[in-house]
């Protein structure tokens, strides 16, 4: 079990394409609003989206869902679930954005080696919601809560532990929740206090590039960027001109189609035409490797990561993985997506 769960934790950014997976074939991308993306704060490192309502139409959603999700998250459902709120009815819509630790104004961006070494999250839940009486429940409970801006953020745990989680209404449609410091940064900048992320030009020229390109989309700044390569291909770091080249990356987007399948698109942003051409060839000898490793525990994943297509476009690499339902719930079998810590 120890090799397998190296190479689950090789490919986190599968995730989000399973995650797609879950949308009814054909359906229609969907786009977030301006007004959605202005209230997250300007220095968030990642920004992504998935369409919940479409996801649910798929039979073996629970098992994914129950494959994928922290303990903490399922815990915080719970919780929820409790006060009236449930997860896989109301909410239909989610966008999420990541604070990364561990770097710094100089560090996050391109030129550094430096990776995000932690993080707080923030995100809304759009969908539809009582909350009057979701309130009075939580009040009733007497859970820890605190003001800010006129709103209650109700917690979930303490309130005062580093992983609490916090859960308030902006409205009957919009539901926020996230770390305490990341909401009430979220609130000030709904309230003109400070800057959103409509001023962080660079990810939210590249954020409205994505939106409505997938039934789940991401934007990862240079920080996560160098995480996901790091996490996406571990062996590429044995090549000396690789860390070079890593460290020059600027962006990575993710957007996931659903038609006869499912076709994952990753745009790797690097330094120049040079770059890119460079980093391709060593992403394809280092999926070569990794799929020469997965033969012996799963030889589902050996047959995915083989189907990948790996080029070079212009100052772009351009990762495509392609995935039938029946591939899906094979690797499903195999516990191949659950998240090993």
């Amino acid at each position: 079990m120890k090799s397998m769960q190296k190479i689950s934790r090789t490919f986190p950014a599968l995730l989000l394409a399973v995650v797609a997976l879950c949308a009814a074939q054909a359906a229609r991308a969907q786009r977030v609003g301006p007004d959605t993306i202005a209230l997250f704060p300007k220095n968030v490192g990642e920004f992504a989206y998935a369409n919940l309502k479409q996801a649910r139409s798929q039979k073996w959603f629970p098992q994914l869902q129950e494959q994928m999700l922290p303990e903490r998250f399922k815990q915080f459902e719970k919780f929820l679930a409790s006060a009236g709120v449930d997860p896989n009815s109301q909410v239909e819509e989610l966008a999420w954005g990541l604070v990364a630790e561990g770097v710094n104004d100089k560090t996050a961006g391109t030129g550094s080696s430096a990776v995000p070494t932690g993080e707080e999250i923030v995100g809304v839940a759009m969908g539809s919601y009582n909350p009057d009486s979701t309130e009075a429940y939580f009040k009733a409970q007497k859970l820890p809560t605190f003001k800010s801006h006129g709103f209650t953020m109700y917690a979930f745990g303490g309130g005062s532990g580093a992983t609490d989680l916090f859960f308030l209404f902006l409205d009957s449609n919009t539901a926020a929740f996230g770390h305490r410091s990341e909401l009430e940064k979220m609130l000030d900048v709904r309230y003109g206090g400070a800057e959103g992320l409509l001023r962080n030009e660079k990810m939210y020229s590249l954020i409205s590039d994505a939106n409505g390109s997938g039934l789940v989309w991401a934007v990862l700044n240079p920080a996560y960027t160098r995480l996901a390569m790091k996490q996406l291909a571990p062996q590429i770091q044995q090549y000396p001109e690789a860390a070079k080249l890593v460290t020059r990356m600027q962006n990575l987007l993710i957007n996931i189609q659903a038609s006869n399948g499912i076709d994952g698109k990753f745009q790797a942003i690097c330094g120049s035409t040079e770059d890119a051409t460079t980093l391709a060839q060593l992403l394809q000898l280092a999926f070569m490797y990794q799929q020469y490793q997965a033969k012996q525990q799963s030889p589902e994943l050996a047959d995915l990561l083989g189907q990948a297509q790996v080029n070079p476009s212009g100052d772009r690499v351009v990762l495509r993985l392609a995935l039938t339902d029946d591939q899906i719930t094979s690797l499903i079998k195999k516990n191949t997506f659950a998240l090993k810590m």
